[in-house]
């Protein structure tokens, strides 16, 4: 099977295309046919870090169809047309094929195409964590996400505002149309205002990055106000762990994130979709001979959506 594989000595994305042996699962895991990949910031950080894959293959999020399955698998069979969260399990979306426990794959619903439905894993359910599960979101809350755009940014809006939230975005002048479209009750242009010196106070505020001073995000809580970080640089993820449970005194909450996969949370968000309640924003499309350039253009920050490849041609 063709593959892209990580080669520290290629220039100059130290990825490669490469013909590999075609995986075999063992008695808890899948073999999956990917149809479309997304990258996610998991994917270039981790090879940032130096944290490569066993396989030497990123790609942390996939969809396609299940071509065998081990003997202890219950949920799925062949055929199955499933998406699936793999960076908990050693990555390997970037690929014709790949495999993964069980617990990985949800079947991919109906009305959901697979490159909708690959833009999912990674970023909704953590946008879904960090909404509900860090920040106890509720209905008639004044939410603020700092970073609406992206793919976590993006599902973050939407999210808030399934939960009944009054949700006020951050982004550039050119995402302004996009963010105000998928729900954002007011959009705040960072570019041309400092919202960190406004007068406004959040319930709820959730930084995705976290570009800003940690004691810049707290004036912006209520006296109950909880403040979640999503990802970040190291340093950002360095002084959120170390001075967080600091300024969280008083009413006010500093709370990072660290996401984890979780089968629950994807079929949660996919249901969403399938209902037409959540929408996929899909910024670029890459054949997986290009993923290579998708990746680096990726790891600079700047796509307002997600960026897919593209695996089985169609």
């Amino acid at each position: 099977m063709k593959a892209l594989l990580y080669n520290k000595n290629n220039s100059p994305y130290k990825l490669q295309l490469k013909e590999v042996e075609k995986p075999f699962p063992n008695d808890d895991e899948v073999l999956v046919k990917v149809v479309t990949a997304s990258l996610n910031a998991a994917d270039y950080r981790s090879m940032k870090m130096g944290m490569i894959p066993k396989r030497k293959i990123f790609g942390s999020a996939v969809s396609g169809t299940i071509e065998s399955v081990g003997k202890n698998i219950q949920h799925l069979k062949c055929g199955d047309e499933v998406v699936g969260d793999l960076a908990d399990f050693g990555f390997g979306g970037l690929a014709e094929y790949c495999v993964a426990p069980g617990k990985a794959f949800i079947r991919k619903l109906a009305n959901t195409s697979f490159d909708d439905a690959v833009t999912l894993p990674l970023a909704a359910t953590t946008a879904l964590k960090a909404l509900r599960d860090k920040g106890n979101i509720r209905q008639g809350q004044h939410v603020l996400v700092v970073g609406g755009t992206g793919g976590v940014g993006s599902a973050a809006v939407q999210l808030a505002k399934y939960f009944g939230a009054t949700v006020t975005a951050i982004c550039s002048t050119k995402n302004i149309a996009q963010t105000s479209a998928l729900g954002a009750d007011t959009v705040i242009d960072y570019t041309k205002n400092d919202f960190t010196k406004g007068n406004i106070r959040y319930d709820l505020v959730l930084a995705i990055n976290g570009n800003y001073p940690l004691l810049a995000y707290r004036r912006l809580l209520n006296s109950k106000g909880i403040y979640v970080m999503v990802g970040g640089t190291l340093n950002q993820i360095f002084k959120s762990l170390l001075f967080g449970w600091l300024l969280s005194f008083g009413g006010k909450k500093m709370k990072p994130l660290t996401a984890k996969a979780n089968s629950e949370d994807l079929e949660f968000v996919a249901k969403l979709m399938d209902e037409g309640r959540f929408k996929a924003i899909i910024h670029q499309r890459y054949p997986l001979d290009k993923a290579a350039e998708a990746m680096h253009y990726f790891s600079k920050g700047h796509a307002p959506g997600k960026v897919i490849i593209n695996i089985q041609e169609r």
